[in-house]
């Protein structure tokens, strides 16, 4: 049985219009795709983030973990929903490590992926990362 969280709507769109206003802030001198993540945090806060490229790819962050990552130096490790918004013909998804990140601290959130035309894919962080990477689970298999 899938698990789900509900959030209500008035919390949605404000986390869709954070994640859209926080996108501006995006350094991308290299993709020049910018993308906007706001984390509603199990405290009612959002927390937001926006891609930071380098010119060495593999330094660059993301939207999502740039979020993640300012809610957690702030103490929280708990998270309601997030909303991802790019400017793209159709709504993008978190990469894979942004997914195992997402599922470290809560694999049954909600994840609302949106561009800037006003469409909007829902899914959850367990249905975009079905057997994400655990530590309990590697402990849980030493002992089989």
């Amino acid at each position: 049985m899938e698990r789900t969280k509900e959030v209500k709507i008035e919390s949605i769109d404000e986390l869709i219009a954070a994640a859209k206003r926080v996108r501006a802030n995006a350094y991308a001198p290299y993709s020049h795709f910018q993308v906007g993540a706001a984390l509603l945090g199990s405290d009612g806060r959002i927390y937001t983030g926006c891609n930071v490229e380098n010119a060495s790819y593999g330094l660059s962050v993301c939207a999502e973990r740039t979020a993640v990552f300012q809610a957690v130096s702030q103490g929280l490790t708990s998270f309601q929903a997030l909303a991802l918004v790019a400017d793209s013909e159709e709504p993008v998804s978190p990469c894979g490590a942004c997914r195992q990140i997402l599922a470290e601290f809560s694999p049954e959130m909600p994840v609302l992926m949106v561009n800037l035309k006003g469409k909007i894919v829902r899914s959850t962080v367990e249905k975009l990362l079905p057997s994400s990477f655990t530590f309990k689970k590697c402990e849980e298999e030493k002992v089989k």
